[in-house]
């Protein structure tokens, strides 16, 4: 009911004003919906970070080129045997941003505890392979893989020092595209994979 004194422009203008701001909101809700059903929003604790970097995957810059990626090996490769787990060799690099998202979803904490329960996780600078700017790539000679395309490269190492993906090691290249349910799923079979 309209006030002898309101303009008619002013009911007008309210009504308009009403109909875009309802717009406006069920325009947003879409978005959060399309967000949430494409897996952006799963990540709980990294949910704001994500939006702002514009990926649809968390990053961790893990790669150290300043250890020594030999003995960090060798130490991961005794504690495994020792306990009756997996190593899980990550032949990355900072720069890259699949190395980065492959990191990233070991740091949270679904991953966290996959990793605590069932492999040993070393994390091996190897550079930029692919631009003869290599480092480290005795370690992936060392398990049979004489050169490096792109990166991260991930190997599954059973208890007993025998790799269990030579054939999907170098697959991880595109970590950054893959879901968290997929590099999940992969993980926990590469786990459950029996030495020969």
């Amino acid at each position: 009911m309209q006030d002898d004194a309101t303009p008619p422009e002013a009911v007008h203008s309210g009504i308009v004003n009403k109909r875009l701001a309802i717009t406006l909101g069920v325009c947003a809700s879409l978005l959060l919906l399309s967000l949430i059903a494409l897996g952006t929003l799963t990540y709980k604790t990294g949910v704001l970070e994500k939006i702002a970097s514009g990926h649809a995957y968390p990053e961790a810059e893990l790669y150290d080129a300043s250890i020594d990626a030999g003995t960090a090996v060798d130490d991961a490769l005794a504690r495994a045997q020792a306990d009756g787990k997996h190593v899980l060799l990550v032949l990355g690099a900072n720069w890259c941003h699949d190395s980065r998202a492959f990191a990233g979803w070991m740091e949270t904490e679904r991953f966290q505890t996959l990793i605590t329960d069932r492999f040993e996780l070393v994390y091996v600078n190897v550079g930029m392979p692919q631009s003869d700017d290599g480092h480290n790539l005795g370690i992936a000679q060392r398990f049979g893989f004489e050169s490096l395309e792109g990166t991260p490269t991930v190997i599954a190492i059973a208890p007993n020092g025998e790799v269990q993906n030579s054939e999907t090691a170098k697959s991880w290249r595109n970590t950054a595209s893959r879901s968290e349910d997929e590099i999940y799923d992969e993980l926990i079979a590469l786990s459950e994979a029996q030495a020969s």
